[in-house]
């Protein structure tokens, strides 16, 4: 006798099909085939105990299970449960009949219990695309999968409970989630509490209203890190889909395997200088989403970015453009998206004090250039505003003034997204202005003949690139949309070009 059951196995972020059959014969040994890896090889032990200590027997004969199809690698312990089913089906302790009907997955303790696994979301969305009447997996998971609407979703303690269910599926209800903007939450830092700096609150609100990449250079103490640690609190909310997207990547990363619900606020990753290649993008033997996924949808943010060794910095280059990063292995490829905001910050010079305006900087002749160096040409033009951040008095540090808070920003950011979102409506892979392609810079971003002479003598005397060229008029767009105008005016180019700090060629003199 052969019993069938479904389940999945996760590449990247998409779940692929798994088809599990379990065979019984004469003999006493156990075989598992259809490429599978250490941890499912081990399956044997906690299959057996676990069908020991919750009652059933697990049968003194051969036991052959195959898991097709044989050429996609099979990971983990997330295949336990539907084994486990599966032997007893054939050794006739449970009926066999449903389980082609739904989607199981779960990792089993030894007594029994059913443990969280990863990619739950990703299989959820699968199972509903493939038809299956519901989907039964964890407890710990049933929140998360069951966001994907049109898939009854069904939460399991033990193995007790599946077989119970699986006598009377209609004496169980399913998993109830829904999905709520958690909107600007108390826990994040407010831009109220930053004293002055105005012009450099100008330039975030810019870069969040357009999706903008952003680097603030200044002296140690100016303010850098405070001022983008205070970001996530005047970007927008994140849209249904874009929450959908960023908790699969959270639901195969987690190591607890367990996402409480869905990811609702956007991410903000702040790795440490010393990470590796690996570990920023993705990837290693066993390829896991990066820290560059960790903040799709939100912000990146590189504290101190000339001591990030070169080599991590420039992978950054291809996922910055395309907005996923894939992972090649020998045997397998693997996508991770990776649409994010970079956000960096760092020191003008070695010492900290180039054009400090009371303190003098102590490097020595062409210190400042070798220190900005450190930053590849190509990935500088990836970077839309170069920010000077100079600091603050201390009259305006002791000043009692109102400092208009995160929340109104926030307001007039949403109005531009709105502007963009009615813009490229109906075209998929462009949300925001920083995402435009040529074609769309050219329809979008026509400037009068005052401007196109202006925008000339820009690149003429900073020795701007085409990509530079692209990525102020993509900055201007943002400006006319944060104000209202359908039509980008010369202040606006003018406000784009000035964000533009380093490539002015004085600048390390």
């Amino acid at each position: 006798m052969i019993v069938r059951l479904f389940g999945c196995a996760v590449s990247g972020i998409e779940a692929l099909p798994v088809e599990i059959e379990v065979h019984i014969s004469n003999g006493s040994k156990f075989f598992l085939v259809g490429l599978p890896d250490n941890a499912m090889k081990e399956a044997y032990f906690r299959i057996r105990a676990a069908l020991k200590n919750t009652g059933y027997h697990y049968p003194g004969k051969t036991v052959t299970i195959n898991m097709a199809p044989a050429d996609i690698r099979k990971e983990g312990s997330a295949y336990d449960l539907p084994m486990a089913l599966g032997i007893l089906g054939c050794t006739g302790q449970c009926d066999s009949g449903l389980f082609s009907d739904y989607l199981i997955m779960g990792e089993l303790s030894l007594d029994g219990s059913i443990n969280p696994i990863r990619g739950a979301l990703s299989m959820a969305i699968y199972a509903r695309d493939a038809g299956f009447k519901g989907m039964i997996l964890p407890a710990a998971n049933a929140l998360e999968a069951a966001l994907v609407e049109g898939l009854p979703v069904y939460g399991m303690e033990n193995i007790r409970d599946v077989l119970d269910f699986l006598m009377n599926p209609k004496k169980h209800t399913p998993v109830q989630s829904y999905y709520k903007s958690e909107g600007v939450s108390s826990s994040l830092l407010d831009l109220n509490e930053v004293k002055g700096q105005q012009a450099v609150k100008r330039a975030l609100e810019v870069a969040a209203a357009g999706g903008h990449n952003l680097l603030l250079i200044g002296p140690p103490g100016a303010g850098k890190t405070m001022i983008a640690k205070r970001l996530p609190g005047i970007l927008p909310p994140m849209e249904f889909e874009e929450a959908l997207e960023t908790t699969r990547i959270y639901s195969v990363a987690t190591k607890s395997g367990a996402v409480k619900g869905l990811v609702g606020t956007r991410p903000f990753r702040s790795p440490h200088h010393s990470i590796s290649d690996v570990a920023l993008v993705g990837g290693g033997s066993h390829p896991q989403p990066g820290e560059i996924s960790l903040a799709h949808n939100g912000v990146l943010f590189l504290d101190e970015l000339p001591e990030f060794k070169r080599q991590v910095l420039e992978v950054l280059r291809q996922p910055m453009e395309e907005r996923k990063v894939t992972i090649s292995r020998a045997k397998s490829v693997v996508d991770y998206p990776a649409g994010f905001m970079l956000v960096a910050s760092m020191n003008p010079c070695p010492c900290g004090f180039h054009n400090h305006p009371e303190k003098e900087c102590t490097c020595p002749p062409g210190a400042v250039r070798k220190y900005l160096n450190r930053i590849s040409g190509p990935l500088m033009d990836r970077i839309d505003l170069h920010i000077e951040v100079t600091p603050v008095e201390t009259s305006a540090l002791q000043a009692k003034v109102v400092i208009e808070s995160s929340t109104d920003i926030r307001k007039r950011i949403i109005r531009a997204r709105a502007i963009q979102n009615q813009r490229f409506k109906g075209q998929d892979s462009v949300f925001s202005n920083a995402m435009m392609s040529r074609r769309q810079v050219e329809e979008y971003c026509a400037l009068d003949e005052e401007s196109r002479k202006t925008i000339a003598i820009a690149m003429e005397r900073l020795k701007l690139s085409a990509r530079a060229y692209d990525r102020i008029l993509r900055v201007s767009r943002t400006i006319a949309d944060l104000d209202g105008s359908a039509s980008i005016g010369l202040h606006h180019l003018a406000e784009a070009i000035q964000y533009r700090s380093l490539d002015k060629a004085d600048w390390a003199e």
